[in-house]
């Protein structure tokens, strides 16, 4: 086969599976894991040392810290920003937030209707006891 015969033929061609995607260098997967060593530290630490006044308080630094350490993931392991696969990845995402949000919303709003309708005077009833 020569090169006139091979070019005849485009399906045989090399191509990269690069579908727009940025993927991170070393830096960034070193970035990555400090953060995310760090985000996991902390909480360790919050609640270890007993560092804030009431548990309520820690819970809600526990899941921020939570919320911060799923976005460095998302951004430095899995690679997901505006750029990435066209800007599906980023919309495969927000699509996903939204029902997750309708969902837990949803759940919430039921259970408390059933709490208020099944149990009307259970909270009254449960502040008199000793």
């Amino acid at each position: 086969m020569n090169a006139a015969s091979h070019d005849a033929h485009p399906a045989h061609e090399h191509h990269d599976d690069d579908h727009g995607g940025a993927h991170g260098t070393r830096k960034d997967y070193v970035i990555g894991f400090v953060l995310a060593v760090i985000l996991t530290a902390i909480p360790f630490w919050l609640v270890m040392a007993d560092v804030l006044p009431n548990a309520q308080m820690t819970a809600v630094a526990v899941m921020g810290l939570a919320v911060i350490q799923v976005v460095v993931h998302m951004i430095y392991f899995l690679h997901m920003n505006s750029r990435s696969e066209g800007g599906w990845t980023m919309l495969a995402l927000m699509f996903t937030l939204i029902l997750v949000v309708i969902t837990l919303a949803g759940s919430l709003w039921v259970m408390h209707n059933l709490n208020t309708h099944m149990m009307p005077d259970m909270n009254h009833d449960m502040q008199q006891m000793p």
